[in-house]
């Protein structure tokens, strides 16, 4: 049994932060997985990863649906918990580590339960549709809309921005001219860092004052983001950049301690803002490294 778990933890809690959001949450949900699996007769599982898989989605499944699951009556938005690394197992690829993006959790926010079990488990984990309707219980007919619909649902920028490969190595050059300009109340930096359609959504729990409704358009992000009233206390923090979710964002400290991560996402060029996440809820930034 040690060695189940030595094996497929990571594997397991990867698939459960995806659809969780919340490292507490999906750590639970991997041990009661394994305490099923270690009173259960072994001898009768023949695909262990699957049985694996197919034991957190659906207890995923069962929490996002629990009223122990309460982000419908959470205060202001609600985005999920920001982490240094996840380990996907040694057959993780760069592109499914693009799938731990910060911006691909929030994406995946836009979708039910059911659509982001389908979604991921056929996206990231390349499970075959007749594998994925016995883990949720559908057919396998069904399965492929549900994946289709949810596919439609995340389409992140317009099909315009999508054009050219992103420039990785302008990132962290990017992320400088955004705190500058966020920083100088330079309005027109930042209308000229910002994408055509950008959003900006904050997160503090209802412990930490902060914007309480997603702000779209570049106007309406632009002067927010250059107000000398809302976010203002950003301005007195230092900030500097750290690997969140596999890739390099701005974090924030006060006195050494880390009180907000900002995550930026880009467009496709690679030269523009589309989305900037703020989480200032401090109960959701244990797993952000000093």
């Amino acid at each position: 049994m040690e060695e189940l778990y030595l094996t497929y933890k990571g594997y397991a809690f990867s698939i459960a932060y995806r659809m969780l959001g919340v490292v507490a949450d999906a750590e639970d949900v991997v041990q009661d997985c394994f305490a099923e699996l270690q009173r259960k007769d072994r001898s009768e599982i023949r695909n262990m990863k699957a049985y694996v898989a197919k034991g957190i989605t659906n207890r995923c499944l069962n929490f996002l649906n629990s009223p122990r699951n309460k982000r419908e009556a959470y205060e202001g938005e609600w985005l999920p918990e920001p982490v240094a690394e996840i380990y996907d197992g040694p057959e993780a690829t760069a592109e499914r580590k693009d799938t731990l993006s910060y911006a691909f959790l929030v994406l995946l926010e836009r979708l039910t339960p059911t659509e982001r079990a389908v979604f991921i488990l056929r996206e990231v984990f390349q499970y075959e549709y007749e594998d994925i309707a016995e883990m949720v219980d559908k057919s396998e007919t069904n399965c492929r809309k549900i994946f289709s619909r949810a596919k439609r649902n995340l389409q992140p920028v317009p099909a315009g921005e999508r054009t050219e490969p992103v420039i990785k190595h302008s990132r962290e050059a990017l992320m400088k001219r955004f705190i500058d300009a966020f920083d100088s109340y330079d309005i027109n930096g930042m209308l000229e860092l910002l994408g055509d359609h950008p959003v900006l959504i904050s997160d503090g729990g209802g412990q930490v004052h902060t914007v309480l409704r997603p702000m779209i358009g570049r106007k309406g992000v632009a002067a927010l983001l250059s107000s000398r009233r809302v976010l203002n206390r950003l301005r007195e923090l230092e900030a500097s950049f750290a690997s969140v979710n596999g890739e390099s964002h701005i974090i924030y400290r006060q006195h050494g301690e880390i009180v907000g991560v900002l995550c930026l996402e880009l467009t496709r060029s690679g030269d523009r803002i589309q989305g900037v996440y703020l989480m200032l809820d401090p109960d959701k930034l244990s797993h952000v490294n000093p």
